[in-house]
């Protein structure tokens, strides 16, 4: 909406914007949004403070961004039009949240009360906000956005703004990766409601209006006040609070995240608060920059000390959102009644508690707030207390024929379903015959099972072995997934997805049942993930993941376990590159492994060296290339290879690093010397001395020109070349040589560029 008014501004020649909410606290949200992007929009947006005030602003010429509720255009008491404030063209209307108090157009008789006796003592003519609004600004252009358009007899939203404009629906957010799948789990039977009380709430779903909000009027009706009390039983809300510590405590061990419970009411969101932290009380704080839990709400002081301690202000609620948005604050759960349900983006929000009757739109509204990105969240949950699936099923069957396509929540046994077929996946890369089978019988004898259908690696062992043994249980695992064919990107792939699945389905008693497995599974997956990556990748602190791993005591959970742990070694103290160390790697019992931490010793050694020097790099990269080709296309054994290696990879690191000191070279002059070098007739022509002098200079004078920017700048690349050729015509170096040795000393010169800057 911000990007959508930014092109207005420019394309309509100053037009006056105005933008419509029907709820302060969504009018606030929308409000700061806007306020954030006043760079892009030219200028600064400004609220309505009250009816008068919103005369003023949009009693303009042109200009200006409007932010008012529709409740803004009421009439003077007893009449039926509101006043002509424009009729100006170039006024648009933004309604967010189209689908809600945009109709009334059609003329309704009221009750005229005396003020003091609330006797009716007549009728009036009345009309609908969205009526009094086009009264005031009748040539207006008027656009809606919603994510739950109304196509009903008496609302409807194509009806009131045209047809639709754009329809981005959740199938396509999901596949863009803006939006993430959102499951459904019942827990009615976790905590009682008796049939009196489920028969009205079906009765109460009929009476409740288009509006998401429940009115004044309709709260003090005695069904409400009926409802409310049995929904409220102190004994029920006793169950509830229990019941959600231990879901969201359960969920919360392996899906890091936040939780948002819907309350029927202020009185049952300060009791369920109450039952909470008598079970938590380390949850609590009296401080609203503290604590793990807190209520949204408004208050007054007749409403007694126990509910006005939860009363909050505007900022109190703004510093709240900050709270609940900040993934690494420690406010953890938040109870709301109407607050925070439409408009409010907390990415980190995965579990949405639904205890209070909710239905079309506002049940489609509150849901979405569990289905935003964060990090690797797989999807959001809604839990539901209160028997919403009926209203659920009705608010997704309209989304359907809206024109939405794809299901806005599925039923978590979905979740569950596609956890079973990913363990089922799992499990056969353990029972696949594997290569390394034999090697691991004869280090130990009960690593597999004797026969069908007890065949494959028994990795049951490790939930009954003693702590001293569980990590040679997971060097044997990844030994026999390592004998596989692509066995270490298939068990990282699906142990991946199980995780997923995993998460969305806790705390089922399929999920709990096999949350062992699982732990199993990401120990094995954690350490051979280290064997992947270039060394120039990203490290375990930035890799952002939500999904935490379960990890069994006695593999130490508070370690960072590293590609020598990974392997079942230790790290060396003096040099991963020294004769003592790659001879421990020879005569490594698990040779599959003692390949993987090769390759990427190895691999990443060469990296951190092509920082430096381009030249060498590349034939080190390529020689462990070629080596490890011949090894996939079974030229080589796991011995052999591990033979190449050692003996030819390593050995000439170790001899290129040695150069530095054998020719009197710094690493940049060295680098300089390998670019010049590649050339087989120079070194025969000019010889070492020779090569190195004219190394040196050339270092010195790329080092005196490096700027910031000098890599990307044209004329500076053209000076240094013609530089760098001077120097070679000035030693000799031969001209059918030249250009391809200015091309090399180039690229050399940009990689040690940021090295040149910075000095």
């Amino acid at each position: 909406m911000v990007f959508y008014t930014a092109k207005l501004v420019l394309s309509l020649n100053n037009p006056t914007v105005v933008v419509i909410t029907d709820r302060n606290d969504l009018d606030d949200q929308l409000f700061d949004t806007f306020a954030a992007g006043k760079q892009l929009l030219r200028q600064e947006p400004i609220q309505a403070k009250d009816r008068e005030h919103l005369k003023q602003l949009l009693n303009v010429a042109s200009g200006g961004i409007v932010f008012t509720t529709i409740q803004k255009f009421l009439p003077e008491a007893g009449k039926a039009e509101y006043y002509r404030l424009s009729d100006r063209t170039n006024i648009v209307v933004i309604a967010d949240e189209a689908h809600r108090t945009q109709y009334g157009f059609q003329a309704k008789l009221v009750d005229i009360k005396d003020k003091e006796t609330k006797d009716v003592i007549g009728k009036r003519i009345a009309y609908g906000f969205a009526k009094y609004m086009r009264d005031a600004l009748p040539n207006a252009t008027y656009i809606g956005f919603t994510g739950t358009p109304i196509e009903g007899t008496d609302v409807n939203t194509p009806a009131v703004f045209g047809q639709y404009v754009d329809i981005y629906d959740i199938s396509q957010s999901i596949a863009d990766g803006a939006t993430v799948k959102i499951y459904y789990e019942s827990r009615l039977a976790r905590v009682n409601l008796d049939e009196e009380g489920r028969r009205l709430i079906a009765e109460f779903d009929k009476e409740l209006e288009e509006d998401e909000e429940i009115t004044d009027k309709q709260r003090v009706r005695a069904k409400w006040t009926k409802l409310e009390a049995i929904v409220g039983n102190p004994e029920r809300i006793k169950n509830l609070a229990k019941d959600i510590v231990t879901h969201f405590e359960q969920r919360n061990a392996v899906f890091e995240g936040k939780g948002l419970i819907v309350a029927m009411s202020r009185r049952i969101s300060v009791d369920l608060y109450n039952e909470i932290i008598q079970l938590r009380p380390q949850w609590h704080n009296d401080d609203l920059s503290k604590g793990a839990i807190k209520v949204v709400m408004t208050a007054s002081s007749a409403d007694g000390p126990v509910m006005q301690k939860h009363h909050t202000t505007k900022s109190q609620r703004r510093d709240l959102s900050d709270r609940m948005k900040d993934p690494e604050d420690p406010l953890r759960l938040v109870i709301v009644i109407d607050m925070w349900l439409t408009g409010f983006d907390v990415p980190c929000l995965h579990t949405l508690y639904v205890d209070k009757p909710m239905k079309d739109h506002g049940l489609m509204q509150a849901i979405a707030r569990v289905n935003r990105v964060f990090k690797d969240k797989p999807g959001g949950l809604v839990v539901d207390y209160l028997g919403i699936a009926t209203d659920l099923k009705k608010a997704l069957s309209f989304y359907s024929n809206s024109g939405g396509k794809g299901d806005p929540a599925e039923g978590q046994e979905k979740a569950v379903a596609a956890m079973l077929e990913k363990l089922e996946v799992v499990r056969q890369l353990f029972f696949q015959e594997s290569k390394s089978k034999e090697e691991i019988l004869i280090a130990e004898p009960t690593a597999y099972y004797g026969k069908y259908p007890g065949t494959g690696f028994n990795y049951r062992r490790f939930f009954v072995a003693p702590p001293q043994e569980k990590l040679s249980i997971i060097l044997q695992a990844e030994e026999h997934i390592m004998g596989l064919p692509d066995g270490k990107n298939r068990l990282i792939r699906e142990v991946t997805l199980l995780s997923q699945a995993f998460v969305l389905s806790v705390p089922e008693e399929e999920a709990m049942a096999i949350t062992d497995e699982v732990a199993f599974f990401q120990a094995v997956k954690t350490r051979l993930v280290k064997f992947i990556g270039d060394g120039g990748g990203r490290s375990d602190a930035d890799i952002e993941t939500t999904i935490k791993q379960i990890v069994d005591e006695a593999l130490s959970s508070d370690q960072v376990v590293d590609i020598f742990d990974a392997a079942g070694i230790k790290k060396p103290e003096i040099s991963i590159l020294s004769e003592k160390f790659l001879l421990e790697i020879k005569e490594m019992k698990h040779q599959n492994l003692a390949l993987e931490l090769l390759k990427k010793i190895l691999n990443d050694e060469i990296r951190i060296r092509s920082k430096t020097n381009l030249v060498k790099s590349k034939a080190l990269l390529e020689m462990l290339e070629n080596g490890i080709k011949r090894y996939n296309n079974g030229l080589l054994t796991t011995a052999e290879i591990i033979q190449f290696l050692v003996d030819e990879v390593a050995k000439k690191i170790q001899e290129n690093d040695e150069r530095e000191a054998h020719l009197g070279l710094s690493k940049e002059e060295l680098a300089f010397y390998d670019a010049l070098a590649e050339n087989d007739s120079a070194v025969q022509v000019l010889g070492d001395d020779k090569l190195k002098i004219i190394a040196i200079e050339v270092a010195e004078k790329v080092k005196a020109n490096a700027t910031i920017d000098w890599t990307i700048r044209e004329s500076a690349r053209a000076k240094l070349m013609v530089m760098v050729k001077r120097t070679l015509n000035k030693y000799g170096y031969p001209p059918d040589m030249q250009q391809k040795a200015i091309d090399t000393v180039l690229k050399q010169a940009e990689l040690l560029a940021d090295y040149f800057v910075r000095g």
